[in-house]
């Protein structure tokens, strides 16, 4: 079976990058219709869907499950899956679980991290399955970092992030997502890049961002991150037309 090219990809992206995050056919269809350039099935389905602390308990068959159900309602965009946590330990099993997200319906699979995973994306691209790359703050591992904190303040630290970015652009990565990073660092990787960056919390010099799309339309007001911008209050709508519909059954047997 034929894949999407990385090339093919890459020309569909046009900057400045819209991308948002969708885990089901009705989002899905919404971000699309509304013209939105990249749809990721994120494994952040594990807080926003499944009520979980983070990301390192989604499993591949739900992100086959959840990929599956997006690509009907996606038409336009590209689709990217999150290959999760324990599902790319090696090249080899890399290259089995994004066969799987591929043929769920994705264009291309994620996986985070820089130079560690310079053989698997290399593997990736043998076997004809783009990838976007994932560096700065990895949500994968945000235990044993002992939480979510922002990447390149050290010098050294941007040093490797830069060299990181260089070497997955080399080694075959169409794009690369920058998560929680200083802004000035994201934006030197972006100036060295010809791939497109897409940032997330890394500033606004990124050649184009991605959001969860329940911070974007208001639709978990348990926790918003700092940099989200909420346009939306779908949560409240929510929550009142529940309400509503309870008063109207209220009202209805107090009438019989």
């Amino acid at each position: 079976m034929a894949y999407p090219t990385p090339d093919s990809l890459r020309s569909r992206l046009k900057r400045p990058i819209s991308s948002i995050t969708a885990y089901d056919y009705p989002a899905a269809r919404l971000c699309d219709e509304a013209g939105v350039q990249m749809i990721l099935v994120g494994d952040s389905l594990g807080m926003m869907v499944a009520g979980m602390e983070d990301t390192t308990e989604v499993t591949l068959d739900q992100m086959i499950y959840h990929t599956e159900i997006v690509r009907r309602g996606v038409k336009t965009a590209v689709l990217v899956s999150d290959l999760p946590i324990n599902t790319y330990c090696n090249a080899e099993e890399t290259v089995v679980s994004a066969t799987r997200l591929m043929e769920a319906g994705a264009d291309a699979v994620k996986l985070e991290g820089g130079f560690r995973q310079l053989e698997k994306i290399e593997a990736l691209v043998e076997a004809g399955i783009a990838c976007c790359a994932h560096l700065g703050m990895l949500p994968q591992r945000v235990r044993e970092e002992g939480g979510y904190k922002k990447k390149g303040k050290k010098d050294g630290e941007a040093e490797t992030l830069i060299a990181a970015a260089m070497a997955l652009e080399e080694t075959g990565a169409f794009a690369i997502v920058l998560e929680s990073m200083v802004a000035d660092v994201a934006t030197k990787i972006t100036k060295k890049l010809s791939i497109p960056t897409i940032g997330i919390g890394a500033g606004d010099h990124c050649d184009g961002q991605i959001r969860v799309l329940h911070d974007v339309i208001g639709g978990y007001p348990w926790f918003v991150p700092p940099f989200a911008k909420v346009y939306g209050n779908v949560a409240e709508t929510t929550r009142s037309s529940v309400e509503q519909y309870i008063g109207d059954i209220e009202a209805d047997l107090q009438d019989d």
